[in-house]
């Protein structure tokens, strides 16, 4: 039985262990998280303006059309998902420094109530709107680009409201987003 008791206890330390990496999935959790890998898109490639509406966690209407001109910066999100904090505040460092150059925009989804989303916005002091979208319909616009299941990810959308850029999981750095969003402010 001693023979048995170290493996034992080392196998279960190395389970432990697994299950608080930053390794991608979530297992039962509904969910997987990217990898973190920037895509850009070549100015040929990309696709027609993102077509989304939707109401914020204030009950104003958000219309990605009404921002064109800047690049807009969307952010999906949920309120209980441990890499959506990590992330957060270098999205809010990076709306900071590119100031009114860009827009943000957040996509909450998962968050069964509204309020769950608001305390989220509040503790995280979330400097821009983010569309309540609880059933997850506002990523529909963005099918071939996000998958369903990746929370967080971001979308960089050019002047033109097309993707620019994305990253299916949490944004490693805030350089990395700025260095995406600084790509297309420069074409």
């Amino acid at each position: 039985m001693r023979r048995l008791a170290a493996p034992l206890v080392a196998l279960a330390c190395l389970l432990a262990l697994a299950g608080c990496s930053s390794l991608s999935g979530t297992g039962d959790k509904g969910y997987i998280t990217g990898e973190g890998v920037p895509t850009e898109v070549a100015i040929g490639d990309r696709d027609e303006p993102v077509e989304l509406t939707g109401t914020d966690l204030e009950g104003n209407e958000v219309d990605l059309a009404d921002l064109r001109g800047t690049p807009v910066v969307v952010n999906l999100w949920w309120s209980q998902c441990p890499p959506c904090r990590v992330e957060q505040p270098d999205l809010n460092e990076a709306a900071a420094e590119l100031g009114d150059r860009v827009s943000f925009v957040g996509i909450n989804i998962r968050d069964s109530s509204v309020e769950a989303a608001r305390s989220y916005v509040r503790g995280f002091d979330v400097p821009y709107p983010s569309i309540y979208s609880a059933d997850g319909s506002a990523i529909l616009p963005f099918a071939g680009t996000l998958t369903p299941r990746s929370i967080p990810s971001t979308v960089v959308l050019d002047a033109d409201g097309r993707v620019a850029a994305s990253v299916q999981g949490r944004v490693p750095t805030t350089t990395t987003l700025l260095d995406l969003v600084e790509a297309v402010l420069d074409e």
